[in-house]
């Protein structure tokens, strides 16, 4: 609900939101402007935005709100990139589930969570999961805020996605430090497995290409193990991917129960995979846009002791 503090106004013609704010509030510096974003004080068709360079259109309507700007989401398990009135894109941390399994289980998922934080806003958006992560790996996720945009950028997910990069740890050291892996993954329905063929056996092809960036000998931070570091591009976005590759290629990612050895060689209680960088074309602006989110510190712990 619009409070009577609250300054609005309506945009004449196409601009991008800085010139515009600066424009309309007269005497305020591109600092206090940029300020002003950052605490979460300015909406567009009441949806929040904190990037400066946010284009707008005729008819848009910004606001600037006073005092403390919209319900601040505070979650240790998820936090923030970025939020607009199309979409919201948060760093999920391990552990925690991008939807539930049943649809009726109360488990904390960064959907219900998301679910509730949009619900506290006062405006009509709701939150629709655009694509996962598993529950053990971390990193960039992008939730719509209407169906008709999840159901668009489902659609044409692979054509609006111009990069994904990952990092991992992984087991052992690569003869080739960089290279490409694809194979043919086909999943069993019944176990939830996926394997991998290096020939075409009717399965999905998966490519995923792979650089070392830093390598660690056995005895030094793990003393029973070797294990590199390594980015990894998908050219593919295929169902556990990343973790049956490593797998195929003797490389499994450390701490992956399910194609790897657990927590049997693992320096931190984790599965060690990251989602670190999605970029796209923004299906309202059609602008490219990227996101990054670190690796966790406890993956890159070994190479720093």
């Amino acid at each position: 609900m619009k409070r009577k503090q609250d300054t609005s106004f309506r945009v004449e013609a196409a601009a991008e939101l800085m010139p515009f704010l600066l424009s309309k509030l007269g005497g305020m510096t591109r600092t206090s402007v940029k300020q002003l974003l950052s605490q979460r004080r300015v909406t567009v068709n009441a949806g929040i935005q904190t990037r400066h360079d946010t284009p707008l259109k005729a008819g848009d309507v910004v606001q600037v709100l006073q005092g403390r700007g919209n319900v601040e989401l505070r979650h240790p398990k998820l936090r923030i990139i970025y939020e607009d009135d199309a979409l919201i894109i948060v760093e999920k941390k391990n552990g925690l589930l991008t939807v539930p399994y049943n649809p009726k289980s109360s488990e904390m998922t960064a959907y219900s969570i998301l679910k509730d934080y949009v619900r506290k806003q006062s405006n009509r958006n709701t939150v629709h999961v655009v694509h996962r992560l598993d529950r053990e790996t971390s990193g960039v996720l992008v939730f719509a805020k209407s169906p008709e945009l999840q159901e668009y950028m489902r659609t044409y997910w692979r054509q609006l996605v111009t990069k994904r990069t990952y990092v991992a740890l992984v087991e052992g050291q690569f003869a080739q430090k960089e290279g490409t892996i694809t194979t043919w993954l086909t999943e069993d329905t019944h176990t939830g497995m996926v394997y991998s063929s290096p020939k075409d056996d009717g399965g999905q092809k998966a490519v995923t290409h792979y650089k070392v960036l830093k390598e660690l000998e056995a005895g030094l931070g793990s003393p029973d193990l070797a294990m590199s570091l390594i980015e990894l591009n998908l050219e593919t976005g295929r169902t556990n991917q990343i973790r049956v590759h490593m797998q195929s290629v003797g490389h499994p990612v450390i701490g992956d129960r399910k194609y790897g050895h657990g927590n049997e060689y693992s320096p931190v209680d984790r599965l060690c995979l990251h989602a670190k960088v999605l970029e796209f074309i923004h299906p309202m602006t059609e602008k490219k846009v990227r996101f990054e989110a670190a690796a966790p510190k406890e993956m890159l712990r070994p190479f720093n002791e």
